[in-house]
């Protein structure tokens, strides 16, 4: 076991800085200039943003006037969730689809009207149940708008994005993919997902936190109404001056990223394997979610009967491992996954889902740290049980 370390299992909330995105955001914050100045010391500070819109661009598969940043994933998703789609001969879009097991930035920051809102329910294994996308789209009536995750956050599940964006294009509608989690372990391509839109953020590449991007797949489609009105930044989707150092970051993460996606994904899932291996070995009953499905290489979200996700957290943080509920957190309280209960879970085993996320700098002393302390929890807590 790490002697006085710890073993940080939670990249899915957030990453560690790479050292070349640190680099960056302290270069830019030399950089004097406002990238909307005309003179010397503007200009250069906008090359520092068109770098790095270059970099994000081609993570994303991307032409880099599709690019528009933002604060951070959830600004982009309250930006592209409205019926104002600009495009050419583009039919007005009369309802939003969203996956039952959406972020929350997505089911909540939509611009559409209650009415016109309904959420698609998601298969026992997790992933979209298509046919029921199929009836959406058929009652709509005209073409709708679906937000549909790449990577589940809590999960790792993988959603078939293309096969869905297939049934919407179809019917004349448009796919907002938010791609957040998969940038990185998996492709994040516009084309090979098939999606209009797509949501990135730095912070979960290794980049800083308070960066983020809403990608357009093609020069054909865009945001006709801002969310942030002002000036005329970012091709007047977005207005406010740009954050210089966090885009230089977001930049730098994003090159890094695309550099080792040949060989990171493999790599995180043999970690991923070592993880649950160690679980299975101390909790043979221990419930891994998603198992039989596609998943993220770095995702590992499981339960064990009769024991609580936010007893589990908190002892494996006293043991010096960073995990996280599989169930979003507010204001530190853990609550009900919407994802597990979608997923129709139930609701006492949901109650102990605990997700552990690896990344750029997750080793196999990560792994081992984990087995050790988390076989040693497991045995006390069922000595525990079985006193009481």
């Amino acid at each position: 076991m790490k002697q006085g370390k710890r073993s940080y299992l939670d990249y899915n909330a957030t990453a560690p800085m790479r050292l070349e995105a640190r680099r960056a955001c302290v270069a830019a914050f030399d950089q004097i200039g406002n990238p909307s100045s005309v003179h010397g010391e503007g200009r250069d500070a906008r090359a520092i943003i068109e770098e790095a819109r270059a970099a994000v661009a081609e993570l994303a598969g991307v032409s880099r006037r599709g690019v528009t940043f933002t604060a951070g994933g959830t600004e982009a998703a309250n930006l592209a969730l409205t019926p104002a789609i600009a495009g050419r001969g583009r039919a007005p879009l009369i309802r939003l689809v969203a996956s039952a097991g959406e972020h929350s930035c997505v089911l909540k920051g939509h611009r559409f009207a209650p009415p016109a809102f309904e959420l698609a329910p998601l298969r026992d294994d997790g992933r979209i149940d298509l046919d029921g996308l199929t009836r959406s789209i058929q009652r709509s009536g005209g073409p709708i708008m679906l937000a549909l995750q790449g990577a589940n956050n809590e999960t790792g599940i993988i959603q078939p994005v293309a096969e869905a964006a297939a049934l919407v294009h179809a019917a004349g509608g448009v796919v907002v993919c938010d791609a957040v989690q998969l940038a990185g372990r998996a492709s994040s391509a516009a084309a090979a997902l098939g999606a209009d839109f797509l949501i990135l953020s730095a912070h979960k590449i290794g980049g800083p936190k308070g960066a983020g991007a809403l990608i357009a797949a093609s020069p054909d489609i865009g945001v006709a109404e801002p969310l942030v009105r002002g000036g005329g930044q970012e091709r007047n989707i977005r207005a406010g001056t740009e954050n210089v150092a966090g885009i230089a970051g977001f930049g730098a993460a994003a090159r890094a990223a695309l550099a080792e996606l040949a060989h990171e994904p493999a790599r995180l899932a043999k970690l991923r394997d070592g993880l649950a291996a160690h679980v299975v070995a101390a909790a043979p009953d221990a419930v891994i979610f998603g198992a039989e499905v596609d998943r993220l290489p770095n995702t590992l979200c499981f339960a064990v009967p009769g024991i609580g996700a936010e007893t589990l957290v908190i002892a494996l943080d006293l043991a010096g491992i960073a995990a996280s509920s599989g169930a979003a957190c507010s204001s530190g309280k853990v609550a009900r996954s919407h994802v597990l209960d979608a997923m129709r879970v139930d609701p006492e085993l949901g109650a102990g889902a605990i997700r552990l996320s690896l990344g750029w700098s997750s080793d196999e002393a990560d792994v081992a740290h984990f087995g050790e302390a988390f076989a040693q929890i497991a045995s006390r807590m069922r000595r525990g049980r079985h006193a009481a």
